[in-house]
């Protein structure tokens, strides 16, 4: 089976499309299929990661953007070009190559691009977490918790295999093998001794910096350990790395981190973003304080609290997070709550059943 993936990473989208089309073509390639990536040179992109990890890139060139909104697209800006510019550059690639999946990953694009490429494919298959456009594809997974299907109706085709929900997750498999370690950690928790700031592998507005000038001025148990994860992208790295010798408390700021599950497994209490890492959060059951940085990430924010899986603050330029980081907040009880109700979110075998979807309904 031949898999051909459309996703791409920059300092504006952020790493997150590129890294679960990651997991999903590292699982693939297990199971014995060839996968390449289609990936356009923006600043910030993850082209020589990909490669880095054994998977063949073909580069779309990095455009002004500035033609980009003529195509009447709402999230033109993402893609940097218009889309029929990116259909006639895809098209140029895979014309020698009969894809049995070409899975598309990218707000940027909809059902024109994905009739445009349908030639080159047999199966097309759109991850999305927006429900805001029409796809023109054979199945579309969006792992937004609370998702109903009924959001994608007029938007897909009438025979589309909708993959709707956070048990549909694209997590990599060592965080469901360390899920039962981890939740058995959490039933014993004696309160916040590991705090983990996960704020997205690009955080271009740095948002962990100020995360932690917050924290200055909050009342954090005295034997607190933080441990920051940014990526080498992140344009505010060598900002936060010099803040963090600062801190009252010791302090790691861990680079594109390899062991994210086993991370999360020693921490009791998480700072992160609104994105794709909190079903990551939810499979380990970490109780998090989220925090929203992107409109698409307000639902999934919103969600998660209505579930007890989170609480909610904001980052403002002046002041702290003091009214979510009270003393009861850190008390064992409360997130051995928080905890169970994260944990009912999502088991982390999401990424097999999708696998299961796309190998089972294979074009033969």
């Amino acid at each position: 089976m031949k898999v051909v993936f459309r996703a791409d990473a920059s300092r504006l989208i952020g790493t997150g499309h590129v890294m679960r089309c990651l997991t999903l073509a590292s699982s693939l390639s297990s199971e014995g299929a060839e996968c390449l990536f289609i990936c356009r040179e923006q600043t910030g992109n993850l082209i020589d990661f990909i490669r880095s990890k054994g998977f063949r890139v073909d580069a779309l060139p990095e455009t002004g953007g500035s033609s980009c909104q003529l195509d009447g697209t709402t999230h033109a800006h993402f893609l940097g070009c218009p889309q029929s510019q990116d259909a006639r550059e895809c098209l140029a690639i895979l014309k020698t190559t009969s894809a049995d999946w070409l899975i598309v990953d990218h707000y940027g694009l909809d059902s024109r691009w994905e009739e445009a490429l349908l030639p080159c494919c047999k199966k097309l298959m759109v991850i999305d977490d927006l429900a805001d456009r029409p796809h023109y594809c054979h199945a579309l997974l969006d792992q937004t918790f609370g998702r109903p299907e009924h959001d994608y109706l007029g938007l897909v085709p009438p025979d589309c295999d909708l993959m709707c929900g956070a048990h549909f997750s694209l997590l990599r498999p060592e965080f469901s093998a360390l899920r039962k370690r981890s939740l058995k950690r959490r039933a014993n928790n004696r309160g916040l001794q590991k705090l983990l700031i996960t704020m997205g592998g690009v955080d271009k507005d740095d948002a962990t910096g100020r995360v932690l000038q917050s924290l200055k001025h909050t009342a954090l148990p005295e034997y607190t350990e933080i441990e920051v994860v940014m990526g080498h992208q992140a344009p505010w790295l060598h900002s936060v790395q010099t803040l963090a010798k600062e801190m009252p408390w010791l302090t790691n700021v861990h680079v594109n981190v390899e062991n994210m599950a086993e991370l999360m497994t020693e921490c009791d209490l998480a700072i992160g973003a609104a994105g794709a890492t909190a079903w990551e959060r939810c499979c380990m059951g970490l109780p998090c304080v989220m925090v929203v940085l992107a409109d698409n990430q307000r639902l999934i924010a919103s969600k998660l609290v209505q579930a007890g899986a989170a609480l909610l603050s904001t980052i403002p330029a002046d002041g702290d997070l003091e009214p979510l980081l009270e003393p009861t907040t850190f008390e064992s009880e409360a997130l051995k709550q928080m905890s169970l109700n994260a944990a009912g979110i999502t088991d982390g075998q999401g990424l097999k059943r999708v696998l299961e979807i796309l190998i089972k309904t294979q074009a033969p």
